[in-house]
């Protein structure tokens, strides 16, 4: 046998890289998470040019849905800049034709890491976010076919008492990313690693939102007009990250979550962590008029 024999003729890769077996599969496979929110369906994850925990799973149903006249913004814990989002984003126009952009507004698609955008998306944009860690009784129960068990019987005590103990050991619950979530009053799910800022925003939000984990082989949903209503007890109500009075140094703008940037004298800036909505806020204080959309939250409060 010969290197030659081992060997194919080149060829074009397919549109939008993936095989078209594999988005037949992630498709329907979409289609069930929508038809049941919040269910975890499980895939055939593709090998695609990026290791795995890197956001493979996001990358590939962004693939499934990019169209030549897509318009793709990715999003790397806020920052558009950042080598993965930017990456990421050529590559989708590479393999796809689909035109890159910044500004939440103008997205058909969102990809992001570890956030959700501070303006509100609209019915006609979908929300693909990266997640590494699907399943949300894996620090409670390890050996996941029982967690599969579990998630049947909606057997979600664990879930609470280890929100009891943070409670009863700190005052508060420190949970501060992938903060346990009920969809639909059925499914428990971990949001990804948005902070409890974002979590609120997936509430009855008029967008769609899958939810894929690459590694883990797994994917599920969020349609909208859905309820997602995060773990608490009744007389201990949800709080979100402490950033309502803080203010972006470079913007002036109060009421958003922002990035701490710890200053050598043992002081702390802070900056919108939404780059693109700081961006805009900088332009239009410099005479520039860009539009910017209805947020989620409103001096640092959700209606």
């Amino acid at each position: 046998m010969s290197l030659k024999d081992l060997t194919k003729p080149w060829t074009a890769f397919n549109y939008g890289f993936l095989d078209e077996s594999a988005k037949r599969e992630l498709r329907r496979k979409m289609l069930k998470a929508i038809a049941i929110p919040g269910y975890q369906v499980p895939y055939a994850s593709r090998e695609v040019p990026m290791a795995r925990g890197w956001g493979t799973g996001g990358l590939q149903v962004t693939l499934t849905l990019l169209k030549p006249d897509a318009v793709v913004k990715v999003i790397d814990q806020g920052a558009d800049d950042s080598v993965n989002a930017v990456s990421i984003r050529k590559f989708f126009n590479r393999v796809g034709g689909s035109a890159e952009t910044e500004d939440t507004s103008q997205a058909t698609i969102i990809q992001s890491r570890h956030r959700v955008p501070e303006e509100k998306l609209r019915a006609d944009q979908v929300l693909v976010l990266q997640v590494p860690n699907p399943e949300p009784l894996r620090p409670v129960q390890p050996d996941m076919s029982i967690a599969r068990e579990m998630h049947g019987d909606a057997d979600y005590g664990q879930l609470w008492l280890v929100l009891y103990e943070q409670l009863v050991k700190s005052g508060r619950i420190m949970q501060g990313t992938e903060y346990p979530s009920l969809v639909n009053g059925r499914y428990v799910i971990t949001p990804s690693p948005i902070p409890r800022w974002d979590v609120k925003k997936l509430h009855q939000a008029e967008h769609l939102t899958f939810l894929s984990a690459g590694r883990e082989k797994r994917i599920y949903a969020i349609p909208p007009f859905t309820n997602v209503e995060p773990l608490v007890f009744d007389d201990v109500p949800y709080r979100v990250e402490d950033h309502q009075d803080k203010t972006c140094y470079r913007t002036d703008v109060t009421g958003f979550f922002m990035n701490e940037l710890p200053q050598e004298d043992g002081s702390s800036l802070y900056e919108l962590s939404d780059s693109n909505f700081g961006i805009k806020h900088l332009k239009n204080s410099q005479g520039e008029t860009l539009t910017i959309g209805e947020t989620w939250y409103k001096n640092g409060r959700m209606d």
